[in-house]
């Protein structure tokens, strides 16, 4: 007899600049919430930060009467900063990364000659190791180490939803880049194969959609 997985309910966030899907993961029985990969705007022409796009998830929560109880990345984003410690701020609820993210900080170390950067993860408050569980609300959740796209990306399993960001696109857009430091197309796809060896049932949510070809975008 098969194990139903729990079903978390999940309500994606799209960044139009970034093309980037934040999502808001909440159990239904307790009205506890994660946020996975929040975007902090960033215009490029001024230098100058903005929270848009997390306060429009802030807004829903307010609204839908959830509780945060984490707030989550998936591995260190090229294409825009993490909105991760704003939303700390606003609601106390922990960051957390994988712990491979300070194999990545000293790269970039090294890369940008900054020596006084702390290559520790400690800009996080948890830093989880591969197979490592946790919860949201009553709904189990673990983690899969997914490095390709970088060394530290990860994917959270929760209940029957996997949040697996650049290393699976939308199927007409393929898979991430592999070619930024640490990254491995061969590891890529040993990480894609894993995702694909999840139970049947599983839902997979990316971290973006191009759009190709002027496809409309693909809501949650």
């Amino acid at each position: 007899m098969s194990v139903v997985a729990a079903r978390p309910e999940v309500t994606g966030f799209f960044d139009k600049r970034t093309f980037s899907i934040q999502y808001v993961v909440a159990d239904p029985a307790t009205r506890k919430c994660a946020i996975i990969d929040p975007v902090l705007d960033y215009d490029e022409k001024s230098g100058s930060l903005a929270t848009r796009n997390a306060d429009r998830i802030l807004d829903f929560i307010a609204e839908q009467d959830l509780s945060v109880e984490w707030v989550l990345d998936t591995h260190p984003h090229a294409d825009h900063f993490s909105a991760a410690p704003y939303l700390k701020e606003k609601t106390g609820a922990p960051t957390a990364i994988g712990d491979r993210i300070v194999e990545v900080q000293e790269l970039w170390k090294e890369i940008y000659n900054w020596p006084d950067f702390l290559a520790d993860g400690s800009q996080w408050d948890k830093l989880f190791a591969e197979g490592e569980t946790f919860a949201v609300g009553e709904l189990p959740g673990r983690i899969l180490f997914s490095p390709g796209h970088t060394l530290a990306s990860i994917t959270y399993v929760i209940g029957d939803a996997a949040f697996v960001h650049d290393t699976l696109f939308m199927p007409d857009s393929g898979t991430a880049r592999a070619d930024f430091p640490g990254g491995s197309a061969r590891r890529l796809w040993a990480s894609i194969q894993e995702i694909l060896a999840l139970p049947d049932e599983t839902r997979v949510f990316t971290g973006h959609d191009y759009q190709p070809a002027g496809r409309c975008r693909c809501r949650s």
